[in-house]
């Protein structure tokens, strides 16, 4: 038994440095490449929002809605407008982590009602996350705001909208926020 697990250790020392190997010269653990992924900017969308609805504490996290009013989109890949009537749920936790939800609609400038879930993270020191929460101005180089939206497009001209995966990147401002949303090809 004790000969049968010595083998096991060297055998599986050897495949870890066969993988690691390969990782180091493919980029992938199974040998095989592929294009590493690239952003490529699609448009924008100034998001203009109403002053913040406070739950209060829930759960650990200071929760809070932001309704969102209106807007406009633009860019090489859209323009059109942020329709009112969506929203961003927030929670905003100890030590400057604050998770976002929002839901809302963008309308091309062909009619095409379009919606969108975009999940996201902003982070930052707590002093930073409190005055973004008073809805003041930040320089947006002092904290982290990324997102992963999802369209739902009707079928048409926008329908590429779902055949692809985006990733946003977020300013927030004090009566709006911007948003660029980026493919990743």
């Amino acid at each position: 038994m004790a000969m049968r697990s010595g083998f096991i250790r060297r055998l599986s020392g050897a495949v870890g440095g066969v993988a690691a190997a390969l990782i180091s010269t493919t980029g992938t653990a199974l040998g095989q490449s592929a294009p590493a992924p690239t952003l490529t900017y699609a448009f924008s969308a100034r998001v203009e929002v109403a002053p913040p609805v406070e739950q209060g504490e829930i759960d650990g996290g200071r929760k809070r809605f932001i309704p969102i009013t209106g807007g406009t989109v633009t860019g090489p890949r859209m323009t059109g407008e942020v329709m009112a009537g969506g929203g961003d749920w927030q929670t905003i936790f100890p030590g400057g982590v604050t998770r976002l939800e929002a839901r809302y609609f963008l309308k091309a400038a062909d009619g095409t009602v379009i919606g969108v879930h975009n999940v996201g993270v902003r982070v930052a020191s707590g002093e930073v996350t409190e005055r973004l929460a008073r809805g003041e101005k930040v320089d947006p180089a002092a904290y982290y705001f990324r997102a992963t939206p999802v369209f739902d497009p009707p079928p048409g001209a926008h329908a590429w909208l779902r055949t692809k995966t985006f990733v946003g990147r977020g300013i927030r401002m004090p009566d709006h926020v911007v948003i660029d949303f980026y493919v990743v090809e």
